[in-house]
């Protein structure tokens, strides 16, 4: 068993249910002080996170990721224990083996092979690793990205391990995530029986042709790197229960994935001109999610763009598809920020797995991005 498999089954027996982290976190500080790495763990509510560094000067580059996973789910439908990981036709099956713990342990992997072969590289290497990344995701990354801005420790480039492959390792980078914003819209209207419905005043019948108009909007076309604004609703509550009550309010929540074209002040300004329009009253809140971002060029991408063909001989392909990702707490720092991981097919479904061979491969693409951004004879 290599080094990368063997630490990616000690993690995933870990069951870091979110924000659980379990151990996985100790496991990790563990191997990375041993090759010189300053850590400093910072608890925020009931998540446990860490930033281990090694170095002080600049270019900073940071590998960032979470060890918190999604839950199983019925186990009657797993194969095998989800927690308890197998190799099965060279596969590693358990819960976080491609989201993430598989790219955390090629991460450490691919560190302890290039400290080992440059003690004294450039600049700093550093590790952004939280337990609150499939939760709320309030007290984890964001927390210490706070942290380390409070004190000027600037992230030059931020390699996130999220698993962004899709048909074969490589072949999918993320230059960037589209931003997402929610909206509690409260439409009013009069309470009142059915059969009385002079008497009364639907706000669901009223805001119907509103409705529609936000539905058919146009948002936004997107352009080169993002794909056109969407508009999805996810949640709608009318009515009392009662079958002989016309409802007094309407409630609806809905999500905006939205490009680097819009910011969440033009999506507002655009939504209110438009149920201003309706004849009704209305109370409507926002909350963000996370802005887009984009790492269009820089050294960073470069690096991952050169060391992917090095080890699967292809180019591969720059995406902001998805949904959001810690990468939205760091980008506005400044930081290049990407993401590289293992495919996504199975991600957050019943019989998680990754390739065993594509663990290596991760661990020697990380590794060579590192050796092209900091090594010592690196341009």
């Amino acid at each position: 068993m290599t080094a990368t498999l063997s630490l990616a089954t000690e993690l995933i027996s870990r069951t870091s249910i979110t924000p659980e982290d379990a151990g996985c976190q100790a496991l990790m500080i563990k191997r990375l002080e041993a090759i010189g790495f300053k850590v400093e763990k910072l608890q925020f509510g009931d998540v446990e996170n860490f930033w281990a560094r090694r170095g002080t000067e600049a270019p900073l580059f940071t590998f960032a990721g979470h060890t918190d996973v999604v839950p199983p789910g019925n186990l009657d439908k797993w194969n095998s224990d989800p927690f308890q990981p197998e190799i099965r036709n060279g596969l590693l099956y358990g819960r976080g083996a491609a989201d993430m713990k598989g790219s955390l342990a090629a991460m450490v992997t691919a560190c302890e092979t290039f400290v080992e072969k440059n003690p004294n590289h450039k600049g700093s290497i550093s590790f952004l690793i939280t337990s609150d990344e499939e939760g709320p995701a309030v007290n984890g990354t964001v927390k210490v990205v706070e942290t380390l801005e409070a004190r000027n420790e600037k992230i030059d480039y931020c390699l996130v391990g999220e698993p962004s492959s899709s048909q074969q390792l490589g072949d999918t980078v993320k230059h960037g995530r589209r931003g997402s914003l929610h909206g509690f819209l409260t439409v009013h209207g009069k309470q009142g029986h059915i059969a009385y419905q002079h008497l009364a005043h639907n706000p669901l019948h009223a805001f119907a042709p509103i409705l529609t108009q936000l539905c058919d909007e146009k948002w936004c076309e997107g352009n080169d790197h993002f794909p056109a604004t969407g508009f999805q609703i996810y949640h709608v509550d009318h009515g009392t229960g009662a079958e002989n009550i016309v409802p007094g309010e309407f409630e609806m929540r809905f999500n905006f994935r939205f490009s680097t074209e819009l910011t969440p002040e033009s999506i507002e300004t655009r939504m209110r001109a438009i149920l201003d329009q309706g004849d009704f009253d209305y109370e409507l809140d926002w909350k963000l999610s996370g802005q887009p971002f984009l790492t269009e060029t820089g050294n960073l991408l470069s690096a991952t763009i050169e060391s992917i063909q090095e080890i699967t001989s292809k180019r591969p392909e720059l995406s902001t598809s998805g949904g959001t990702s810690d990468g939205r707490f760091i980008a506005p720092t400044g930081a290049q920020v990407l993401e590289l991981g293992p495919l996504n097919a199975t991600i957050h479904q019943v019989n998680e797995c990754v390739a065993v061979d594509d663990l290596e491969k991760l661990s020697k693409i990380y590794h060579g991005i590192l050796c092209k951004l900091l090594s010592p004879d690196a341009s």
